[in-house]
């Protein structure tokens, strides 16, 4: 049976998504306090965050306010069930090892199509590399 703070929860993002059947909260007891995972359908993945985050952050200040009643701490934790596990291995992170491999540079090569501005802007640089300085 899920608890105030699921129910709270879900119902909130339900009224919220346009698949509200795709929206569960799981529980989970640490030493950090309660943590709520939401899974929501992908396509409601943005009317659950907001613009710039506003409405997740609305939903952690309402939680917040739940906690203080209930004398405990909730942390709301948001998840992308529309990026595969696999695909965060291509993402470099700064443990990695550098690799002795050239990197292709698009800068480098000619650019189709260039602006007017574009190519005085680089004729310009060009220039000013050439400068003794």
């Amino acid at each position: 049976m899920p608890t105030i703070e699921q129910q709270f929860i879900e119902y909130t993002v339900k009224s919220l998504v346009g698949h509200p059947d795709d929206v569960v909260c799981d529980r989970i007891v640490d030493e950090k306090g309660v943590l709520l995972t939401l899974t929501v359908n992908p396509e409601d993945l943005g009317r659950v965050i907001g613009k710039r985050g506003v409405t997740a952050q609305s939903l952690r200040t309402l939680l917040r306010a739940l906690g203080t009643k209930n004398d405990a701490r909730y942390n709301l934790k948001i998840v992308n069930t529309d990026e595969p596990q696999g695909e965060r291995e291509n993402v470099a992170t700064p443990s990695d090892e550098q690799t002795s491999e050239p990197v292709n540079n698009p800068t480098d090569e000619a650019v189709e199509n260039e602006s007017d501005y574009a190519k005085n802007t680089r004729e310009e640089l060009a220039e000013l590399d050439d400068l003794d300085i």
